[in-house]
């Protein structure tokens, strides 16, 4: 990547968190223990919007070594309520009986560690003004990812056997030999065709889709491991026009079947914009949440609506909340690079989109926030902002080329250096995104440009876009609300490109090495022929077959084989010369075992 070529009363937002520090402190760094030195108890000290629904999570300490705990409102009084265990850590939710009252101030307190070695804890947070504000579904066209009129043929792929897939055309401008190879990862959600999953091989051709269900748009396919295995991970829901989303994300098994889904708690809605997976089975997630607060520290209103940023460590099997941070309370509102709004309309001051787990597996992360041009590195235990990167307050001195404007996708690679994809658009700053990699040096607090890509012919993306470092060094980039995506080699040489239809895009791209049989069997279908049929059979998702066998009888029940063919891409054409009552298709490896067989179909 080192080549050019490629009305109630209000708590403040600015004036809010000294007054909170001094009502309550998080008593951690005077315990004795190490469950209680390493204890993260949130909703934060600096938190100002908290849910109504919040749990208080007890994270790093044995839910036996968690006693008397207190949760008093300052209108309900003290709540009632269970502790409830985590799967994947150390450690309980506190889950009270009953909401919390809008503005109130919540004072929690426990003994946490060993009989007899125990020390108390500490917090205390605000609870949100609800802003008014209902979230509107976007149109059906960006809802399914369909468009009203009819797109043409070419840019929208059918098949006989699978008549219920119409996802996008893809194309292949450009292939390579010394391209890192695997399949290519894209959730379409605009442009001609379905929404959806999507993998394509090497060239172009589909491998699986999945249309989203009716009203909604899949984003952020991708590959991770849960429980030690390789699972697909996408988010689904609702995208209003504030640009952030209002779903769930869903983990499905190398069978196509969904084995979990991650649902962002208190109440809150996930946020399409990132899901990152721990190898102990939780997952950190963004969400937003729409409260009334004072902006005027950052230009508003003092009676305006903010939509703030929250990242979420969710337990995926219990779905209990482990730790959660908000954007209002640590970065302050006059940071934004985003003008404020109407007083009733949601100001997304931060945007919040990705979150990056540091390497050194301290439990510290870093996150990107669009809308302050930075990325912020957040302590995992008390939630303090430990630096800053670009924007307003950058904690270093930003080499030549370092700065970003309007970024998304800042990632930690193993060897400390970083990457972001740098939109440089919307309102234009640059006159092309770029997908950088740049290093800190710490000795100097000083940032240095390492790496630099850029798309030919130029794209700007006004929106979404990514880099993924691949195994072997190459850097795999979706330009976004561009229709690209591309691969570059070390040395910064486009090795692949291939592109979605005009006006298509996918908030991400990304190649992984992939593996699957379906456990829904494979489809076929019959139509008539010059001199006999034509079978086309197809089997979605199957990542094994090599060639397709025909099946044929008087009945569904007396099939024998008449014919044997190669696989020719998602659906392979079968001519027969048959007159057959009915037909069916086997499925076959590389050594021509029989994989599956498809339901029998009338001829």
């Amino acid at each position: 990547m080192s080549g050019p070529t490629h009305e109630p009363a209000r708590l403040s937002a600015a004036s809010s968190i000294p007054a909170l520090a001094a009502i309550a402190t998080l008593a951690v760094s005077a315990m004795a223990t190490d469950s209680a030195r390493a204890l993260s108890l949130s909703p934060l000290n600096a938190t100002i919007d908290a849910s109504p629904q919040s749990q208080i999570s007890f994270l790093g300490s044995p839910e036996g070594q968690i006693t008397h705990v207190s949760v008093v409102g300052s209108r309900t009084g003290r709540h009632v309520g269970r502790l409830a265990p985590y799967a994947s850590a150390a450690g309980a939710s506190f889950l009270p009986a009953h909401p919390f009252a809008q503005g109130e101030l919540v004072r929690v307190s426990a003994l946490v560690g060993q009989r007899g070695h125990a020390r108390r804890v500490r917090t205390s947070f605000r609870v949100a003004h609800a802003a008014n504000f209902q979230i509107a579904v976007p149109a059906r066209k960006a809802a399914a990812g369909r468009q009203a009129a009819a797109p043409k043929p070419a840019a929208v792929q059918s098949f006989l056997s699978q008549p219920a897939l119409r996802p996008p055309s893809v194309q292949i401008i450009r292939g390579s030999p010394v391209a890192a190879g695997g399949d290519v990862f894209l959730a379409p959600s605009h442009g001609p065709g379905q929404s959806g999953p999507m993998i394509v091989d090497e060239h172009g051709q589909l491998v699986w889709f999945q249309p989203a269900p009716n009203g909604d748009v899949a984003e952020d396919l991708q590959v991770q491991s849960y429980e030690g295995q390789p699972v697909l991970v996408w988010w689904q829901g609702y995208v209003p026009t504030l640009g952030v989303g209002f779903g769930r994300d869903v983990l499905y098994n190398s069978r196509y079947q969904q084995i979990a889904t991650v649902a962002a708690g208190n109440r809150y809605w996930a946020d399409l914009h990132d899901i990152q997976l721990t190898p102990q089975g939780s997952a950190f997630i963004t969400a937003y949440t729409i409260v009334r607060t004072d902006l005027s520290s950052g230009g508003g209103s003092h009676y305006g609506t903010l939509a703030d940023a929250v990242v979420q460590q969710v337990d995926v099997r219990t779905g209990l909340v482990m730790f959660e941070w908000h954007a209002l309370g640590h970065v302050a509102l006059s940071e934004s690079y985003a003008l404020p709004t109407a007083a009733r309309s949601p100001w997304d001051y931060i945007h919040l989109n990705s979150i990056s787990l540091d390497p050194s597996g301290d439990g510290n992360f870093l996150i990107s926030a669009r809308n302050t041009w930075a990325a912020y590195e957040i302590d995992h235990h008390t939630g303090a902002i430990r630096w800053r990167l670009g924007g307003k307050r950058s904690s270093f001195r930003m080499g030549a080329g370092t700065g970003t404007a309007w970024q998304h996708d800042a990632r930690w690679l193993p060897d400390g250096s970083l990457t972001i994809f740098d939109n440089g658009s919307k309102p234009n700053v640059h006159t092309q995104s770029r997908a950088i990699r740049e290093r800190i040096d710490w000795r100097r607090h000083a940032v240095a440009l390492v790496g630099r890509a850029v798309h030919s012919p130029k794209a700007l993306a006004g929106s979404q876009g990514n880099d993924q470092v691949l195994p072997d060094g190459n850097s795999f980039v979706g330009w976004g609300e561009e229709p690209y995506f591309s691969e570059f080699s070390r040395s910064g040489q486009v090795v692949f490109d291939g592109r979605l239809p005009p006006t298509g895009q996918s908030y991400r791209a990304y190649r992984f090495p992939w593996s699957a049989t379906p456990a829904n069997p494979p489809a076929v279908a019959v139509r008539a022929a010059a001199g006999g049929v034509t079978l086309y059979a197809s089997w979605n998702g199957a990542t094994g077959v090599s060639a397709w066998r025909a099946l044929a009888g008087a009945s569904a029940a007396s099939l024998t084989a008449i014919a044997t063919a190669a696989r020719g891409g998602f659906e392979t054409a079968i001519p027969l010369q048959s007159a057959a009552g009915y037909f069916a298709a086997q499925a076959l490896g590389p050594g021509g075992e029989v994989l599956a067989t498809s339901p029998a179909v009338p001829g």
